[in-house]
């Protein structure tokens, strides 16, 4: 595969970690010994995965004369504060369209990234309800801005279509070095599954690159089913993009649905161990809606012995640790 013939910004310039827990994985019995992948270092306001994506998405951006950047998300989005930061550093300016998942769950006051999206900057916020067409509501931001002579450009939701989903293929790239590099074999990995586009860039990259590590995604916001789909489909959409005819396999496409609870960015109690566990014995931050929710269904699968005894787990960690702090009533003292 060659990713160098699609242009980026360069918002990636080294490889992140991969740390062993072993403080984590002693907690959860010694029967597997867990690594992460830390990708909520990557560069960036306050870091997370999109950085990777939005390195191509901007890109194309750019390329296209646009000057303002168009996204959206739900009203905590990780995605919108960094496609906001990396508008701030490129001299871009940046609207948001924010989804009500949960009904009147926007504050403007509220902190976390909230917070964020006011200190960077950004230039205007649409507010919808929650099942909104989310293009839809983008393209008529981007109507009103034409009209105003600017040239805007949408970034989808998570920044997950095929060329956004190219970043996570080139972490796999990266993965497979260190790999090679640390002497490290992983039996299995472990990835949040949410706009999808992360977890199909891991799986396109995969094959891509022959690499057979069974992938699990647990899912954060969608049915089973529904979640699988659109892995699927966009892992495949990517391996277009490349130009590699071989087909992601239905089968190879996992994404429980079991650790969503009540609702996309609505607590449970198992995301709120998982973040506590990881915080007091590695110190470090989970999120509550994705890598937090994530872990607690790494914790169960290893706890119901889904995982081989004594194998290797690499887990994902997707950044998002600014939406704690909207989060504080569910952590208590």
């Amino acid at each position: 595969m060659n990713l160098a013939q699609f242009p980026r910004r360069g918002y990636v310039k080294e490889a992140t970690p991969i740390e062993f827990l072993p403080n984590f994985s002693k907690a959860l019995g010694g029967k597997v010994n867990v690594y992460i992948k830390r990708d909520d270092l990557l560069p960036g306001t306050s870091g997370g995965n999109k950085t990777r994506k939005l390195d191509f998405c901007i890109a194309d951006a750019l390329a296209k004369g646009a000057d303002t950047i168009i996204t959206c998300g739900a009203v905590q989005s990780n995605h919108c504060r960094l496609t906001l930061s990396w508008a701030v550093k490129e001299g871009l300016d940046c609207y948001l369209v924010l989804e009500e998942r949960v009904k009147n769950s926007y504050k403007p006051e509220a902190s976390g990234n909230n917070f964020l999206f006011r200190l960077l900057g950004v230039k205007g916020i649409t507010v919808v309800p929650g099942g909104s067409d989310m293009m839809g509501e983008m393209g008529k931001v981007a109507e009103k801005l034409k009209a105003e002579g600017k040239k805007p450009y949408i970034v989808p939701g998570g920044a997950s279509n095929a060329l956004g989903a190219l970043g996570y293929v080139g972490c796999m790239e990266e993965i497979m070095h260190q790999m090679f590099i640390q002497g490290l074999t992983f039996d299995h990995m472990v990835v949040p599954s949410g706009s999808a586009g992360t977890h199909a860039g891991i799986i396109a990259g995969m094959i891509g690159n022959n690499i057979n590590i069974p992938v699990t995604g647990i899912g954060v916001n969608r049915p089973k089913a529904v979640q699988q789909e659109a892995v699927h489909k966009l892992a495949n959409q990517a391996l277009d993009l490349i130009g590699v005819e071989q087909r992601v396999p239905a089968d190879k496409v996992i994404a429980f649905d079991d650790y969503v609870g009540p609702g996309y960015s609505l607590p449970t109690d198992a995301m709120v161990e998982a973040v506590k566990l990881l915080a007091r014995t590695e110190g470090i931050l989970l999120d509550p809606v994705y890598s937090g929710k994530a872990m607690s269904g790494l914790i169960d699968l290893v706890r119901k012995g889904y995982f081989r005894e004594g194998s290797n787990i690499l887990f994902l960690h997707t950044g998002g640790s600014p939406a704690l702090y909207a989060y504080l009533d569910c952590f208590g003292n």
